[in-house]
């Protein structure tokens, strides 16, 4: 009878062994196959990611290949070429147009002398217009850039220019004499001179009040 006994819970552990056992195999599959599907899924999305960042880089090498290739039009070509004459007249007429009504003009007539009637507010235009006429004679610089023949034509002008940079300063404390006067002459003679030689010949333009102090 004991040995009937032992015999059954024997049996009865190996059975509960190979129970255990088997679901402990199951559990360990089950764990492959998460693992196996979650690797898959990471290698999905890397594939993915690689495949956006690759079409990103060849479109962006088209781009910049078309960028290169792209040759500019002869109508585009002119078209620039007008737009920067037309900025450059307008730019330096009003330039000229400053200079002489409230530089050149009030000068002659002996507005700036000391003791002349008006001279505080001649002078304070005279400055607004020195710098007026300084910073639009920059700009039409600028412009001309955008024309091969008026850009080589101007070129020369750039040091006589950049001079009038301080003699509006000058015009406004009664400082400045003959010698700044004509500099400003001779460098808007010499700017419509370079302008008729390239077909952008240059009017004088005489701002108001207004655009002298936003000049």
């Amino acid at each position: 009878m004991t040995a009937l006994l032992l015999s059954t819970a024997l049996l009865a552990g190996a059975a509960g062994c190979g129970g255990s056992g088997a679901g402990g195999a199951r559990g360990a599959v089950g764990a492959a196959h998460l693992s196996a599907v979650a690797a898959a899924q990471e290698q999905a999305r890397a594939e993915q990611i690689e495949a956006v960042q690759a079409q990103a880089a060849q479109a962006e090498f088209a781009a910049l290949q078309a960028a290169v290739e792209v040759e500019p039009t002869p109508d585009a070509t002119q078209a620039r070429q007008k737009f920067a004459k037309t900025r450059f007249v307008a730019n330096a007429g009003l330039a000229a147009g400053a200079t002489y009504q409230w530089i050149i003009k009030p000068y002659r007539a002996g507005k700036f002398a000391k003791g002349a009637n008006g001279r505080t507010f001649a002078l304070i235009k005279a400055g607004l217009a020195g710098a007026f006429a300084y910073n639009r004679l920059k700009a039409a610089l600028q412009n001309a850039k955008g024309d091969p023949l008026l850009s080589k034509a101007v070129a020369p002008l750039t040091a006589g220019i950049e001079s009038l940079k301080g003699l509006g300063t000058k015009l406004r404390q009664g400082q400045a004499g003959n010698a700044d006067i004509s500099s400003f002459e001779d460098v808007i003679g010499g700017v419509k001179d370079a302008g008729k030689s390239a077909g952008a010949p240059v009017t004088d333009q005489v701002p108001s009040l207004s655009q002298l102090s936003g000049g």
